[in-house]
């Protein structure tokens, strides 16, 4: 959300913001809902005044009839005026969630994906001196991945991921973390089911409330049950990313400046309804309903400089964990009609992936200035004790699913085997350079494996 005085004073941007970014906004009717609540909150408080007043002049002596007259009409008026400020906030707050956040000066201006601007690009597209396989080929003859039986327990895009796969998913999950920790980042497995306002906070929401038709969230549809025995009625989601936990770590808190930036590294797992892909990538792991994924999250003071830097070091971060695992990648800056309405600058890390003959997103990188941390009600008290809103930034470390198939893609050789990536070999029982069909997992510390050269 953004402060109602900075709509006022940049209504215009605000318009042409909402204009780049595919959305429809009526300011006019937000501003004049607005005064409409600010004009019900003064009548409201000017008639309590008169009721208070009218219960002083009568404390030690009873009432008049006319002052009991009086009374019940200030009582009538009062209740009709603050029925009237619920339906205008109501009304209000429901336009209020949807105004978006000024994109940065440097976002490329565009309509859709086919926009975003390739801004850097590491290694070159992986050739073969023979004709690769799909990574579902691959998985199928090294047995890594049950796609059948996954579907048959699962549903629609349900997978078992299986032997060396399992290794390399936690090996590069355990590696990012590993990286995140050394740069100052505190790791967190948090909640993956949530509250509705950690969700609404965060944007995943595209209104106030969860929306089936639109929001890719899964809804728990049971009740809790309570220390007591009883049951508390309360709505409950499985998050999309940690980045949700994380950003509500904070909510209604007031943090000291010194301890800012805070940095969290949240490893989680990750349900997406996909409801909006249709007919996408229907064959294997490419979209899926659930993975893994180590996500950062950077809780700042409200400085436009301080966040940018901070954005390019998480982005930096993410660059080097696909060069650590040898993944030819790019960086993409999105543009306006690619982003979502509270996002200030984003950028997307996508890497090779030779069966699409193109790039795959493995990663996303948001700045969101005070959009979030303004519904989630987090500031910060700064050395001459003001309170400021703080600014949040969020970005995928690596996530499994396409980091999986880019490594099983990229790294595979002539004879069916699958070259494992030197950072994660230790992850893997034996510390194998490859995977293949006849590899077993040693079963002691003595055993070697005959098929690894030394």
């Amino acid at each position: 959300m953004l402060d109602i005085k900075f709509i006022r004073e940049n209504k215009k941007e605000i318009e042409l913001a909402a204009k780049n970014k595919n959305l429809k906004i009526d300011l006019d009717k937000l501003l004049f809902l607005d005064d409409a609540k600010r004009g019900l909150i003064l009548q409201i408080n000017d008639l309590r005044t008169k009721r208070n007043e009218l219960a002083s002049q009568s404390k030690n002596n009873r009432p008049t009839d006319e002052q009991i007259i009086y009374g019940k009409q200030l009582k009538e008026q009062i209740s009709e005026l603050e029925n009237n400020l619920i339906t205008v906030e109501k009304d209000y707050l429901e336009l209020a969630v949807k105004v978006p956040n000024i994109p940065s000066v440097d976002t490329p201006i565009g309509k859709s994906e086919k926009e975003n601007v390739e801004v850097y690009k590491w290694g070159e597209p992986t050739k073969f001196d023979f004709k690769p396989k799909s990574y579902i080929e691959l998985a199928k003859e090294l047995d890594l991945i049950d796609f059948e039986r996954g579907t048959k327990t699962g549903g629609y895009r349900g997978y078992y991921l299986k032997n060396e796969a399992v290794l390399l998913v936690m090996g590069f999950m355990m590696y990012a973390l590993e990286k995140l920790i050394k740069n100052g980042f505190t790791p967190v497995i948090p909640p993956t089911l949530v509250k509705n306002f950690a969700l609404f906070g965060s944007g995943y929401f595209a209104g106030e409330k969860y929306n089936s038709d639109v929001d890719e969230i899964y809804k728990i549809a049971n009740d809790d049950k309570l220390a007591d025995g009883s049951t508390k009625k309360e709505d409950k989601f499985l998050i999309g990313t940690a980045e949700p936990s994380l950003l509500a770590y904070y909510s209604d808190e007031i943090l000291d400046e010194k301890n800012l930036p805070i940095k969290f590294a949240g490893f989680s797992q990750c349900y997406r309804s996909e409801i909006g892909s249709y007919g996408k990538d229907t064959k294997g792991i490419y979209r899926v309903h659930e993975f893994m994924k180590v996500e950062q999250v950077v809780i700042c003071r409200d400085n436009k400089e301080e966040s940018d830097k901070l954005h390019q070091e998480i982005i930096s971060l993410s660059k080097e964990l696909h060069e650590d695992l040898g993944l030819p990648y790019r960086q993409i800056q999105i543009c306006t009609g690619d982003m979502s309405a509270g996002k200030y600058k984003m950028f997307d890390i996508e890497a090779w992936i030779p069966s699409r003959n193109g790039y795959g997103e493995t990663g996303s990188a948001s700045n969101f200035l005070d959009w979030q941390s303004r519904r989630l009600n987090v500031k910060y008290k700064n050395k001459n004790g003001e309170k400021k809103y703080v600014y949040m930034l969020n970005n995928t470390a690596l996530a499994s699913p396409r980091t999986l198939i880019a490594i099983l893609e990229n790294y595979q050789q002539e004879d069916g085997s699958i070259v494992v990536p030197k950072v994660l070999r230790k992850y893997l029982p034996g510390k194998p350079n490859k995977i293949m069909t006849n590899y077993k997992f040693p079963m002691t510390n003595q055993c070697q494996n005959p098929n690894i050269k030394k």
